[in-house]
């Protein structure tokens, strides 16, 4: 019996029933050559794998179905992620307020008065020229950094002295930076502070 594999468009080999055992290497693929008949199936099969190899990206539709997943992610996620970022700039706020009262508290330890509010939280940092002058003034200033910090959405602190709750108050505005307000809007008064 004898019959043709054609392993390549250019190559034909004949070869008789007795050498019906032999491998044909053909595109990787290993073919063992029974009869005829099995050769066909064998044969079809690797020039499916072909056209499988050949088409083996994606389509637009699963591209934009993918596309539509990550979309659904970041909107169900970006939500809670602000949330929580909101929730530590409150907190922030808070703990420069208490940074601030220690810093006060300081001034008039050395100073023995807390700076008036025409003074403002700038006599942390320089000297005040305006108001009552302090005589044992540290020449360091008070605070670290040598400048008065924002709170964390950037605004500068209201300083009241005369306080209206103590000798003094410290406030931030809050996300809006106006007065009032409601959840992150809402403004943060130094009284307030645990």
């Amino acid at each position: 019996m004898e019959f043709k594999i054609q392993d390549s468009p250019r190559n034909c080999k004949a070869i008789s029933g007795t050498e019906s055992r032999k491998s044909y290497g053909f595109l990787g693929a290993r073919l063992k050559i029974r009869d005829p008949k099995s050769l066909n199936n064998e044969k079809s099969s690797i020039f499916n794998l072909q056209s499988l190899m050949r088409s083996s990206g994606f389509t637009l539709i699963e591209i934009m179905v993918v596309v539509v997943i990550i979309g659904l992610l970041v909107a169900i996620v970006s939500p809670r992620i602000m949330v929580q970022y909101e929730k530590a700039k409150v907190t922030q706020t808070r703990t420069q307020i208490r940074n601030l009262e220690q810093a006060l508290k300081l001034f008039k330890l050395d100073c023995g008065f807390y700076p008036s509010t025409e003074q403002g939280l700038k006599a942390l940092v320089e000297k005040p020229t305006v108001g009552k002058i302090p005589t044992s003034y540290d020449e360091g200033g008070y605070l670290e950094k040598g400048k008065v910090p924002l709170d964390a959405w950037v605004n500068p602190f209201i300083y009241l002295s005369p306080g209206l709750y103590g000798e003094f108050n410290i406030i931030s505005l809050g996300r809006d930076g106006k007065e009032g307000g409601e959840g992150f809007d809402e403004d943060i008064y130094s009284w307030d502070i645990e």
